[in-house]
């Protein structure tokens, strides 16, 4: 296989599974170590790698990777988690979704409910979810990103604060072993937060990719959600979210 060929399954792998090994793919592609190793190291020079040692994983840091990059990251476990995650809200529910490919996921399973109530600072969430006439969208208006979609800030905060929702549905950029989610802009995270207090129940969804990334703003810890949906759990974090009440519902992707 041509090194070009071989870096882009490469790069599918690790968007599906975070990180990515040296001896796994060696195994995977039937080539040397060394080969694998020049690979990532031309992956990472691009900018579409971070190595770490024995391997490499999706680039982290204080700031997140291209949104059209995110919504391919483990897409087909985003669309198990949404699915699953869109079944437990009744209609006639007050939901707030916040910004993320794995909310935009849950918006498209959506779209059959009827009478919901869905206050979002995702414009993307908002536009899929203006295809259901049977339903409320509300934006929450304040400082929009170009690059996602999304609106952040005091003033979308305040209007969030003026709802009581049945649930709050969130994705972060990262999960810790210890489930605590986190993020990357403060002004985002300030509206999640302020919708964890204003909601009955609490759900995140976070797929295998958020465990080997990192992200410097914590939204909140185990404590904070009633669900987590997910497509992998470790035992320590199987552990942390039962000491907690967080139930874990693992959404399979066959």
């Amino acid at each position: 296989m041509h090194s070009s060929f071989r870096e882009r399954d490469i790069l599918e792998i690790a968007r599906t599974q975070g990180k990515v090994t040296v001896e796994a793919l060696a195994a995977h592609f039937d080539v040397t170590v060394q080969t694998i190793r020049r690979d990532l190291t031309q992956l990472a020079n691009a900018g579409l790698l971070e190595r770490v040692h024995g391997g490499a994983m999706l680039p982290s840091g204080v700031r997140n990777i291209a949104y059209e990059e995110r919504r391919r990251v483990n897409a087909e476990a985003k669309d198990a988690m949404a699915a699953q995650a869109a079944k437990s809200i009744p209609n006639g529910s007050a939901v707030f979704v916040n910004i993320g490919t794995s909310t935009e996921a849950l918006a498209q399973a959506l779209l059959g409910h009827d009478g919901l109530l869905v206050v979002t600072n995702n414009l993307n969430v908002a536009r899929i979810l203006s295809a259901n006439e049977r339903c409320e969208v509300l934006l929450t208006g304040g400082r929009p990103r170009a690059e996602d979609g999304g609106l952040v800030g005091p003033v979308a905060a305040q209007m969030v604060s003026g709802f009581a929702f049945d649930y709050a549905v969130l994705g972060c950029s990262a999960l810790s072993e210890d489930a605590e989610a986190f993020d990357f802009d403060i002004d985002e995270i300030t509206v999640s937060q302020t919708a964890v207090a204003r909601a009955s129940e609490v759900w995140l969804l976070a797929d295998q990719s958020k465990y080997q990334r990192h992200a410097p703003v914590r939204i909140a810890g185990p404590e904070a959600f009633d669900r987590l949906y997910t497509d992998v759990i470790s035992n320590e974090l199987a552990a942390k979210c039962a000491a907690q009440n967080t139930d874990v519902v693992l959404c399979s992707t066959h």
